[in-house]
């Protein structure tokens, strides 16, 4: 099997643990994330990969949560993201868990597209690539999503808030994949 097919493979198992996940969170919260503004969720995104990044620094952990789950956070708070920047925020849930999942599906294909494409081009360059360097990469996109929000979105090159926040959803899925390696 040559690395694209593995990748592909890689890339279905974790993926489908992320949509697991929320899947089963949908069940038990609903949609309440719909309440979330996306300044809300980049901040969210902003707290997982910091805490990822304290625990590599220090080495340790005080809650019995290593750094897996906060990887799969920021995909699914990632996607999610992307779905309040087509939605907008509401003061109360407004979909069920059917529509939500679609709206899932949806953005994550399109995420999933963007990283086949740019994999191709960078020569699966992730897998050469230091965990901790991952975890920076997610920290400086939300960084520029933060600027990026900050300005209203009137920015003169950026490629926007949604192609950062694809970005950060396919940095920590591979860092999932290398994680389980």
């Amino acid at each position: 099997m040559n690395e694209v097919s593995q990748t592909a493979l890689e890339v279905e198992r974790v993926v489908g643990q992320c949509r697991s996940l929320f899947a089963s969170k949908l069940h038990d919260y609903g949609a309440a994330w719909r309440i979330m503004r996306p300044a809300s969720l980049t901040d969210q995104i902003y707290i997982k990969a910091g805490r990822i990044r304290t625990l590599q620094t220090k080495g340790m952990n005080r809650v019995n949560e290593g750094i897996e789950p906060e990887f799969v956070g920021i995909v699914n708070y990632g996607i999610v993201a992307m779905i309040q920047l087509d939605l907008g925020a509401v003061d109360q849930p407004d979909i069920d868990a059917t529509r939500a999942l679609a709206l899932y599906d949806e953005k994550l294909s399109a995420t999933l597209e963007l990283m086949a494409a740019k994999n191709h081009d960078y020569g699966e360059a992730w897998r050469s690539m230091r965990l901790g360097s991952i975890v920076d990469l997610i920290l400086s996109k939300v960084y520029r999503t933060k600027q990026i929000e900050d300005l209203g979105g009137d920015t003169l090159v950026s490629e926007g808030i949604e192609a950062n926040y694809m970005d950060m959803v396919n940095y920590a899925i591979f860092a999932l994949i290398k994680m389980q390696e």
